[in-house]
């Protein structure tokens, strides 16, 4: 298997941590924070734990060169636009408007910061380790 599919297989390690994060907003602090608040904490923490299994990654399968490491973000940045799309239109049921009101920065939604790290974070560790 080349890195490119082992990297784009683990792009579900990052859905997992993605469903992780939610649960722990839900269930512990949401309960204690207004909406926004809880949304743009549970974002610093998912770019944090992003960063963590990106990290790891990383080390276990070395990016080779800046082109594969830009292969790697765009890779996970269209599967994660995708799948939050279709799954949360098709499978959850929630109208477009509301899939979009979570890449409105102007209202304090900072969502697109997760996508940004994603698509970015392989490069800027390719770069560190190498």
């Amino acid at each position: 298997m080349n890195i490119l599919t082992k990297y784009a297989l683990s792009w579900i390690g990052l859905v997992a941590l993605a469903i992780i994060n939610g649960v722990i907003r839900e269930k512990w602090y949401g309960q204690f924070m207004n909406e926004l608040s809880a949304h743009q904490l549970s974002t610093v923490i998912g770019i944090a734990l992003f960063g963590f299994f990106i990290w790891i990654l990383t080390g276990v399968w070395r990016i080779e060169s800046a082109r594969q490491a830009y292969l790697i973000g765009a890779t996970w940045l269209i599967l994660t636009i995708t799948f939050e799309s279709l799954f949360g239109h098709y499978v959850m049921n929630h109208p477009w408007n509301k899939l979009l009101h979570d890449y409105n920065i102007f209202k304090g939604r900072v969502w697109i910061f997760v996508l940004i790290w994603t698509a970015i974070a392989p490069y800027l560790f390719y770069k560190i380790r190498s």
